[in-house]
């Protein structure tokens, strides 16, 4: 008996949003998703009890991807939801768990064995908070602290199953839309006066009081630079969602001509929600680790080469070309290049990294997810289409797609990782880049299941042809 049998009786048990019977209307999915997001938000203002007073902040990079808010119930976000998906990924595709997910029961006992694991992980990060220094309990509360910080987590978990079946997109996407829209429009837009800490408002007003008060200087570009990288980052992603490769379909006996669109981002964001996501957590176990001999060491190293320091201030990659600017500004380009070297050459190495693990993310999802030149091949064949020119033979329409998909599934998991990297060493504290990446892929995704739930509803023989 192998451990998935062991584990069913378990998994099977956890409770679970009933599927429903009928497609809910569009307005009935706008409202659950709603609701759902409404939920994340309240949470995120619910604090811990027990806690002493002040939050060591010290995934200020993270919390937006992991749609999190330190020293609230959502203090562990969505990360043990995505690093249970990742680790199961790898076991997956290592065959280390022998699965075949294009079977529809073996992909039931993955999504059971995934939540399993995932509600098990919400333990397990809820303890590594209060134990790595970043939230301090109050005496005798520890365990209290840990169980709140699961239970949200766990929440978290079920309103993205309630999403997935009765709203629009996925709880995922929604929460990390939610959390990146609202932290940088705050950012920008802060009216000044409002909050005590920063008289000078949001981002905007920072920049025009700098103009009014020093002229257009290099602290001023500074200010103004992370807002105009946000709108530009905003216009390639839209323009890269329209980029597309058309093969040519038949459909019918009497060859009914089309085209079976392949997307430049054909693996959508997903890769850099799994490669950010586990950075995220390398820096919470070299947090936990860092008092161990020689694996503290390790993991300081390993924390460093994707991005961030263990260091209570260490800046990492976040908002690295606007320090690098002040430097050239105040030293001159060869001493401000040169004082700059370590943070340059850190900035480098997590670049790398993250679009090495935006690829195998973006190969393994590809697999995962149904969407592998057999899985559509065979989708193709039994929908009676057929490329025109060849035979009706599913094979034929695999060794076409072999052309297409897996070199675009490169290609497009390098272009995600890029951008979101050099978004995050560019827009510092008004948002990352990966957030702004994301919520504008998420919202594009919903604006086009919003258009095809609404076109179904209006045309029933479209439904048929969709479902």
């Amino acid at each position: 008996m192998g451990l998935l049998d062991l584990l069913e009786p378990i998994y099977s048990a956890l409770p679970s949003v009933k599927a429903p019977e009928v497609e809910p209307p569009l307005k009935r999915k706008l409202m659950w998703s709603a609701l759902a997001l409404t939920i994340f938000f309240i949470l995120g203002k619910i604090t811990v009890i027990g806690l002493q007073s002040g939050v060591e902040d010290r995934l200020i990079g993270f919390q937006e991807i992991l749609a999190s808010q330190t020293g609230s119930l959502i203090t562990a976000g969505i990360g043990p939801i995505v690093l249970a998906s990742i680790i199961l990924q790898l076991l997956v595709g290592g065959k280390i768990i022998n699965i075949d997910l294009t079977d529809q029961k073996d992909r039931a006992r993955f999504q059971g064995l995934q939540k399993l694991f995932a509600i098990v992980l919400c333990f397990f990060e809820g303890a590594v908070y209060p134990l790595s220094g970043m939230l301090a309990p109050q005496p005798g509360w520890l365990f209290l602290v840990i169980a709140q910080i699961a239970l949200g987590s766990i929440i978290l978990l079920y309103l993205d199953e309630l999403v997935g079946k009765y709203g629009i997109g996925s709880g995922i996407g929604l929460f990390i839309a939610g959390g990146v829209a609202g932290r940088f429009f705050w950012q920008v837009f802060n009216p000044p006066l409002i909050n005590p800490k920063s008289p000078a408002g949001g981002q905007l007003w920072k920049f025009i009081a700098s103009v009014g008060q020093f002229g257009f200087n290099y602290a001023s570009l500074v200010l103004l630079m992370p807002i105009v990288v946000a709108f530009i980052i905003f216009l390639i992603i839209i323009y890269a969602n329209a980029m597309h490769v058309n093969i040519p379909i038949t459909m019918g006996r009497k060859g009914m001509g089309g085209r079976y669109p392949v997307k430049f981002l054909y693996v959508s964001n997903l890769p850099v929600i799994l490669a950010v996501a586990l950075f995220a957590n390398v820096r919470m176990w070299g947090m936990a680790l860092k008092n161990v001999p020689v694996l503290g060491q390790i993991m300081a190293a390993v924390t460093w080469a994707t991005g961030s320091s263990l260091e209570p201030n260490g800046q990492g990659i976040y908002g690295l070309f606007g320090r690098l600017f002040l430097q050239i500004g105040s030293l001159g380009f060869g001493e401000g290049l040169a004082f700059m070297a370590p943070q340059l050459l850190q900035g480098a190495v997590y670049l790398v990294l993250l679009v090495i693990a935006c690829v195998i993310f973006g190969k393994f999802w590809v697999k995962m997810g149904g969407q592998s030149p057999e899985d559509v091949a065979r989708q193709l064949q039994s929908s009676g289409m057929y490329i025109p020119g060849f035979r009706r033979d599913p094979r034929i329409i695999e060794r076409v797609l072999k052309r297409y998909i897996p070199p675009i599934t490169i290609l497009g998991s390098i272009f995600v990782g890029l951008l979101a990297g050099i978004g995050n060493m560019t827009l510092g504290t008004l948002a990352s880049g990966t957030g702004i990446l994301l919520t504008v892929g998420i919202v594009y995704r919903i604006y086009e299941e919003l258009a095809r739930t609404q076109l179904a509803e209006s045309h029933p023989l479209i439904r048929k042809m969709l479902g």
